[in-house]
């Protein structure tokens, strides 16, 4: 199979994102309009609930479930605009922080898909890393999120890097988990309710038993084990109970789990 064959799948299931995302952005701005004028109207208030109701379904896709992705924590932020006086938060300025999200995640799929120019100095890019994952739109999330986690560490940011490389990982185990029969999961004793709401430990706990995944997880501080409770408390970038070495060893557990998951890779 030659590479316009392998990568046209892939941009065809971006593209629909793209698409999806572009008619949000759309209704957004009409929303922002007739809400700007008559803030109170009922009709008006019912469709921005369903319009923000859709996005965060579409922002769950893009994020494979993970509440870190980076995408999940600017949905998240969006909607918890702070107001310097104790007031509330305007209908438009919630809009405007959510037409935002949703342009940021238009630029990350365009740019997973655009070919480098012509004469460019630019070296080759390296192997795909997700190949495994079948959501074309999330594989492109999350090479854009390891190589934010590779960026944070090389910075010194070991909070940041540690939170970006957990996500990473939840969401890898998210993705082969549901791609695991139920009655086959159900053999090694699950929580009740959906994946995307197990907690991290218990994620990789079925993964483990249900031998998607070695053991490296193992290796995982209590940091990391812990990241999605910390995430939720508030912003943890600037963190510096998290050690270099911390950060480190979830790199190392991330790759090795790449290798359990890809192993012809």
């Amino acid at each position: 199979m030659d590479n316009h064959q392998e990568t046209a799948p892939v941009a065809s299931a971006i593209d629909v994102y793209r698409h999806r995302l572009d008619h949000l952005s759309a209704e957004g701005r009409q929303l922002r309009t007739a809400l700007a004028s008559d803030s109170g109207g009922a009709t008006n208030l019912q469709a921005l609930r369903v319009w923000q109701r859709e996005c965060a379904a579409t922002v769950g896709q893009l994020s494979g479930g993970s509440k870190a992705h980076w995408l999940s924590r600017a949905f998240s932020t969006a909607l918890l605009v702070p107001i310097a006086d104790g007031g509330s938060v305007s209908v438009v300025t919630i809009i405007d922080r959510l037409l935002s999200v949703l342009d940021s995640a238009g630029r990350s799929l365009a740019d997973a898909i655009t070919p480098p120019s012509p004469g460019s100095d630019s070296p080759p890019p390296a192997r795909p890393r997700f190949t495994f994952v079948e959501n074309a739109a999330l594989r492109s999330g999350l090479e854009r999120a390891y190589l934010d986690g590779q960026d944070a560490l090389s910075r010194s940011e070991f909070a940041t890097a540690l939170m970006t490389f957990c996500s990473v990982i939840e969401t890898v185990l998210t993705d082969a988990l549901e791609r695991v029969e139920l009655d086959a999961l159900a053999q090694h004793a699950p929580p009740p309710g959906p994946i995307v709401g197990w907690p991290f430990a218990t994620r990789i706990a079925i993964a483990e038993r249900a031998g998607l995944i070695s053991q490296g997880c193992a290796r995982l501080p209590l940091a990391a084990r812990e990241y999605r409770e910390r995430s939720e408390a508030g912003d943890v970038s600037s963190d510096g109970s998290i050690t270099a070495r911390e950060a480190k060893l979830a790199s190392d557990v991330l790759h090795v789990i790449l290798r359990d998951l890809a192993p012809g890779r």
